[in-house]
């Protein structure tokens, strides 16, 4: 176990600087005016790649925050491309990011910039990273911001649509036609793959030259009956999804996707979790899951099966995403509408916290403490989400593995702006009636409805100095652009152990992709983590452990 300085303790100045002045020669300003500490680029890069930039931060707008990331990938792509590589395929083939852009554009960044073995070491790993047809059309158009078309390019997307059977080629090239503006014709004949087989020779020739009544003579049966879908009957169709050919939702025309027959035997022939997840309220809505149907039983075991959720890679935001709309019963836009079946409702509750793995509990006294100032109310990575109601949920995951520990918010003590509403007030902090045992929708929209006000990082040490409290590990869910307080976090947290004798631990849990942090780097006993990494409950755990 990896033990704090005890020299650190001992000291003739008083630790009390207030937050917006700098308490430590490292410290920076932050774009709200308080003085936090800058993290390194690989702490930024892993910020980058988990929470991407799109939604920007109550103080930063999205394009310049975009600007300063895409600054830092750059650099590392000129400088460390070997290190940047790893990174991304780690990050990538691990499943630890909701979404898969930023880890493209990371990529193609070294493909372009890198030196010769950079280059080399990026286009090797887009297979592991580009995994799909549509990965495939993101990364080129990243590219292609970047260069132009040499002969390392051209050789990695040909190998791309060389190296994969001809069958799983087949499946790609059908289920994802065309995205970001490019189409597998185009890329064909940028990047001329010669076929090695006469499949695939057949393949190349159809996605060059498709026909309506094509008829393969090497095998090519995805290709035969993606083509028959798409003037079939319903009926037909859902036949031909029963005869194992591999048709997915996405291969099949408008007028079948409108019939209850056609889903049935999509799920009767195992449809892909990812997909199920994502057509949850069309099934509803065709009446497919009736809470006393057993097709709603055997849906809601597949979606909390920890295996398929695992191999398909599944974000727990996404599941978290899918949950929040799914319950409220209506589309983001209003749209479309459905009665939500109880029984998936509670399946996708216990699908988010199986999507995180197993967590092995460190028996350890925690404090969880959640930032649900304004500058929260942000979106994550321009996902209808905020880093408020993230944070809530990654906090009952904690929760839910940790038997000992109490969650808090930040909040204010006396009236604000706005007419009390939001804003203003003497930060304070307020215990959440918030727990796993609830609806996971119910208790992340509870810290939506809460009066904030200026957020002190400082409050949860100093609450449980107040209170007398023994904790082992703190853990601070916030954005990192605090200002407010009379003592920095790093300094109450020195007190805290002093008065203590605990040798306590602080995990400040990032939410946005900024590069602030108001964890000290140069304190063994402080972890900045990136907040939609999906491992996030286990470094937490392994952290309080002493294992990191």
């Amino acid at each position: 176990m990896t033990k704090t300085d005890p020299l650190v303790a001992i000291r003739t100045r008083n630790l009390t600087t207030p937050q917006n002045e700098p308490a430590h020669p490292d410290q920076v300003k932050n774009s709200a005016g308080g003085f936090t500490f800058g993290i390194t680029d690989d702490a930024r890069l892993q910020r980058f790649l988990t929470l991407g930039v799109d939604g920007g931060t109550y103080y930063v707008g999205a394009s310049e925050l975009a600007k300063d990331n895409a600054g830092i990938v750059l650099d590392m792509a000129r400088d460390r491309p070997l290190d940047l590589v790893r990174a991304i395929v780690e990050i990538s083939i691990a499943g630890r990011a909701p979404r898969q852009g930023p880890a493209l554009f990371a990529l193609a960044a070294v493909a372009s910039l890198g030196d010769n073995h950079g280059r080399r070491a990026a286009l090797v790993a887009l297979p592991a990273v580009a995994r799909t047809g549509t990965h495939l059309f993101t990364f080129v158009r990243y590219v292609e911001q970047f260069r132009g078309w040499g002969r390392g390019m051209r050789r990695a997307v040909s190998n791309w649509y060389l190296n994969k059977s001809v069958h799983d080629l087949e499946y790609q090239v059908v289920k994802y036609r065309n995205r970001e503006g490019w189409t597998h014709r185009d890329l064909l004949r940028l990047a001329h793959p010669v076929p090695d087989s006469e499949a695939r020779d057949e393949l190349f020739s159809w996605i060059c030259e498709p026909c309506g009544n094509f008829t393969s003579s090497n095998g090519l049966y995805l290709v035969e009956a993606f083509t028959r879908a798409q003037t079939a009957s319903p009926r037909e169709v859902a036949r031909m999804i029963t005869d194992g050919v591999g048709l997915s939702w996405e291969m099949l025309p408008d007028s079948a996707l409108a019939e209850p027959v056609v889903w049935e035997a999509l799920l009767d022939a195992d449809m892909p979790q990812t997909a199920l997840i994502r057509q949850l309220p069309r099934l509803t809505r065709l009446g497919l899951l009736d809470p006393f149907g057993h097709r709603a039983t055997a849906v809601a075991v597949q979606l909390t099966s920890p295996e398929r959720l695992r191999q398909a890679r599944v974000h727990p935001i996404s599941v978290l995403l899918a949950q929040r709309t799914y319950a409220s019963g209506h589309s983001a836009r209003g749209a479309t509408s459905w009665t939500p079946s109880r029984i998936i409702v509670d399946a996708l509750d216990e699908a988010f916290y199986a999507s995180f793995g197993a967590v092995e509990p460190s028996g350890e006294r925690m404090l969880l403490a959640l930032d649900v100032s304004g500058s929260m109310g942000q979106q994550i990575s321009g996902m209808p989400i905020t880093c408020r109601e993230a944070s809530a949920a990654l906090a009952l995951v904690t929760a839910a593995t940790e038997s000992r520990h109490v969650i808090l918010g930040f909040t204010r003590a006396d009236s604000g702006y706005c007419g009390g509403l939001w804003g203003g007030g003497s930060p304070t902090l307020t215990p959440l009636s918030i727990s796993p045992r609830q609806r996971l929708d119910d208790a992340v929209g509870a810290v939506s409805s809460l009066p904030f006000g200026g957020t002190d990082c400082a409050l949860p040490m100093i609450y449980a100095m107040k209170r007398n409290l023994e904790i082992d590990t703190f853990v601070i869910y916030t954005d990192n652009e605090t200002w407010a307080g009379a003592i920095h976090p790093h300094e109450a947290l020195a007190q805290y152990r002093d008065a203590s004798g605990i040798d306590a631990r602080l995990a400040v849990v990032g939410m946005t992709a900024t590069e602030f942090s108001i964890a000290d780097p140069s304190d063994a006993g402080m972890l900045d983590i990136a907040g939609m990494d999906a491992t996030v409950p286990s470094l937490i755990a392994d952290f309080s452990r002493g294992d990191l």
